[in-house]
């Protein structure tokens, strides 16, 4: 596989940068608004945005199960920020009726580094990609308290973990999208082509 397809999940969050920076690493990339959409597609991008907002809307638009579906099949996945939250298998500072898809054994704090306000950019070392680090945006950014035997962990930052991978899935607590730095989607991208050999 040349040119993989890879959605991304257009319920709420920053779809738009990540559409861009697929499309830029050499992806073709659409918007994944209704479960029939992932028919057809190679792997998924959930976007940053608001983790409680986009788990109801998930729910409203009968795509969780269809999401998890998605998950279980072995399909890559990355997730961003509140991305990152959902495909974990356990979520602290959650609302109480906040649903996850899983895909990754870990246990991810919400808002961990702290409010908007406390948003910042860091320079942040990510095994597997080269050319030094990426630009980390973590806005309102979870970090992840602790991992199973299967997930690995490619970055940390202030003593807390901000990347993990197992299997096909990704996730990162930080935005590259929002950066113009497109390694970390090239990484993913390539995770795909890898996966359909």
């Amino acid at each position: 596989m040349t040119t993989p397809t890879i959605g991304v999940l257009a319920l709420q969050g920053d779809v738009r940068e990540h559409l861009t920076a697929l499309a830029e690493s050499d992806a073709l990339a659409r918007p994944v608004r209704r479960a029939e959409e992932l028919e057809g597609l190679d792997g998924l991008v959930i976007p940053g945005g608001e983790s409680t907002t986009m788990s109801k809307l998930a729910v409203v638009f009968d795509m969780l199960e269809p999401l998890r579906a998605f998950v279980r099949a072995g399909k890559p996945v990355y997730g961003t920020c509140a991305g990152m939250i959902m495909v974990a298998d356990k979520l602290l500072d959650g609302r109480e009726d906040q649903e996850t898809l899983g895909g990754v054994d870990m246990i991810v704090r919400r808002n961990a580094f702290g409010r908007q306000n406390e948003s910042f950019e860091a320079a942040v070392d990510m095994a597997g990609i080269p050319g030094g680090p990426v630009d980390g945006v973590f806005i309102r950014a979870p970090w992840v308290e602790s991992v199973g035997a299967s997930a690995e962990v490619l970055a940390t930052y202030g003593g807390h973990t901000v990347a993990v991978r197992q299997g096909n899935v990704l996730a990162t607590s930080f935005h590259p999208e929002l950066t113009g730095d497109h390694r970390v989607h090239a990484f993913f991208v390539d995770m795909v082509r890898r996966a359909e050999r």
